[in-house]
């Protein structure tokens, strides 16, 4: 009878349902640390729009749909442990730095980083398990392609 009921469940839901909740824990993260400094700006949405969309390889309808429900989550949440358990529990070191590289996209989108987003990235990263050397390294390398995007453009 197991083995029946089983054929009638398919064997990648629980692997949709476990994505779905890591895309909106990255968005809530990423849109918590658009907020974080009171200052929202459009350069943070549009990254955290392409950051999503690339991590996650989402339509335009999807994304839209992941960041209504990512500021939803975001607001309701009282802190990040929900969305921190979430990225632990679905991915190893790596896919970890890649959640504190894209944090460190957005906040420096704008061009500006203060105290309380770069608290924030400290302190996601610590909750990951990610090393201090590898958040740091993660700062400088998005700063460098910051800068390399600006000269391209200056070049045109």
């Amino acid at each position: 009878m197991w083995q029946a009921l089983k054929k009638l469940i398919p064997q990648d839901a629980p692997a949709r349902r476990d994505e779905a909740g890591l895309e909106r824990a990255f968005a809530a993260l990423l849109v918590h640390a658009s907020l974080i400094d009171s200052h929202p700006s459009a350069e943070e949405a549009s990254r955290i729009e392409d950051l999503l969309a690339e991590r996650f390889d989402l339509s335009h309808e999807e994304l839209h749909t992941l960041m209504e429900q990512a500021r939803k989550h975001e607001a309701e949440a009282v802190d990040l442990h929900r969305f921190i358990r979430v990225i632990n529990g679905a991915l190893d070191n790596e896919g970890r730095k890649d959640m504190v590289e894209m944090l460190w996209a957005t906040v420096l989108a704008d061009g500006k980083l203060d105290s309380f987003e770069q608290h924030l990235v400290w302190r996601v990263a610590e909750l990951l398990g990610v090393s201090t050397r590898d958040r740091v390294t993660s700062r400088h390398k998005v700063e460098r392609q910051i800068a390399a995007a600006k000269a391209e453009e200056e070049a045109k």
